[in-house]
C-alpha cells in the first residue's frame, strides 16, 4: 500500500478518536441518545438532600453527553407535588424524576395521591443512599451526646421541636420512630424541603432534625449543626466520631435516606437502557465518587429489577412504620 494512503488512514482514524474524545464515551456507546437537554423533576426545593445528589449528576451528565441535565425543582407536599407532576410527564426518553425514601412513605401516609409509584412510574436505578443522622442547633440544644438528649427530652416532653422536609417524609418519619424507641416526645414542624427546614435549624428556630446525611454533612463539618447519632449500626466514614443507633442502645433505629431515578410509564426500554447506562457510567467518575464520599454516601449497584423489587420492599416496610406512628395526612 502507497505511504501517502497509509498516512490518509492514520489520519483519518485519529481524527475519529479525537471527535470521540471531544464529545464524550457516552456519544459512542449511545448514539442518537440524548439529541437535546434531559428533563430530571427533583420534588423538593434547592438546597435539600435530594438535591445535594442530583446537581453533580447534572454536572456531570453535561460533561459526558454534551448536553444539559435540566434540574426542575418542584416542591410541596411531602414530594408529592413533584411526583404527581413528573408521572404526567411526557414519556419520551427526555423527561425523568428523582424521588427516594420519601416518595415511599407517602402511599401511606397520605390519604389521597393522584399517582401511583408502582403503576405511573418505571423504577431505573438507585442514586445514592445514606444513614439518617440526628443533628442539633448547639445553640438551643445543650445536650453534648445522644444519652444526654434522651434525658433531657423526657425531663420535658414537648419543650423541644424537629423540623423535616415536610409531613410524611423520611424525615417525619425517621423522626416518629426516634420518638416511639426512645420513649420521648418532641413537636413535629414540617417544611416545604429539607433545605429551609436545615435553615431554620441553623438559624435556631427549630431544636433539630432528623436528616439524611447529604444535605447536613457540610453543615456539621462547617460547626453550624452538631451531629449526635447515625441511624443503623455501624458509624459513618464520614463523621467517624459519631456513635451510630446500635452502640448508643437504640439497635432497631436503622432507617436510611435513599434516593432513586424514575421514568414515567410507557418511556420506550430504548431511553430507560440509555439513562440507566448513563448514570451507571456516571458512578464510576472519580468526581462522583468523592463528592457521594464527602456526604457519606454509597451510589446504587442494583440492577433495574432489583431496584424495582426494593422499591415494593420499601413501600410495605414503610406503611409497617406508619401504622405503629400513627401517622396520617388528610
Amino acid at each position: 500500500m502507497p505511504d501517502i494512503f497509509i498516512q490518509r488512514r492514520d489520519a483519518l482514524r485519529a481524527a475519529a478518536a479525537a471527535m470521540v474524545a471531544l464529545t464524550g464515551s457516552s456519544w459512542a456507546q449511545s448514539p442518537g441518545w440524548p439529541t437535546k437537554p434531559v428533563n430530571l423533576v427533583v420534588p423538593f426545593p434547592a438546597g435539600g438532600g435530594t438535591d445535594a445528589f442530583a446537581r453533580p449528576l447534572a454536572a456531570q451528565f453535561a460533561k459526558s453527553t454534551g448536553k444539559a441535565l435540566i434540574i426542575d425543582n418542584r416542591g410541596g407536599a411531602g414530594g408529592t407535588l413533584g411526583a404527581s407532576f413528573a408521572a404526567k410527564a411526557m414519556p419520551d426518553g427526555y423527561n425523568f424524576f428523582m424521588g427516594g425514601t420519601h416518595h415511599v412513605i407517602a402511599p401511606s401516609v397520605y390519604a389521597r395521591l393522584d399517582y401511583d409509584l408502582e403503576r405511573d412510574f418505571i423504577p431505573l436505578a438507585l442514586l445514592a443512599s445514606v444513614p439518617q443522622v440526628v443533628v442539633v442547633n448547639p445553640r438551643t440544644v445543650t445536650a453534648k451526646t445522644i444519652q444526654e438528649l434522651i434525658a433531657e427530652l423526657r425531663r420535658k416532653p414537648g419543650s423541644f421541636n424537629y423540623a423535616s422536609a415536610g409531613a410524611g417524609t423520611s424525615h417525619h418519619l425517621a423522626g416518629e420512630l426516634f420518638k416511639l424507641q426512645s420513649n420521648t416526645f418532641v413537636t413535629h414542624i414540617p417544611y416545604r424541603g429539607a433545605g429551609p427546614a436545615l435553615q431554620d435549624l441553623i438559624g435556631g428556630n427549630v431544636d433539630m432534625m432528623f436528616d439524611g446525611l447529604g444535605s447536613s454533612a457540610a453543615h456539621i463539618k462547617g460547626g453550624r449543626i452538631k451531629a449526635l447519632m447515625v441511624s443503623g449500626n455501624k458509624r459513618n466514614a464520614s463523621l467517624p466520631d459519631v456513635p451510630c443507633a446500635a452502640e448508643v442502645g437504640l439497635p432497631d433505629y436503622n432507617v436510611t435516606t435513599w434516593y432513586g431515578l424514575w421514568a414515567p410509564k410507557n418511556t420506550p426500554v430504548e431511553q430507560q437502557n440509555h439513562m440507566i447506562e448513563e448514570v451507571r457510567r456516571l458512578g464510576r467518575t472519580d468526581e462522583i465518587k468523592a463528592i457521594w464520599a464527602q456526604n457519606g454516601a454509597e451510589y446504587g449497584s442494583l440492577s433495574k429489577e432489583q431496584f424495582a423489587a426494593m422499591v415494593s420492599g420499601e413501600v410495605k416496610r414503610w406503611a409497617q412504620v406508619v401504622k405503629a406512628s400513627g401517622a396520617k395526612i388528610e
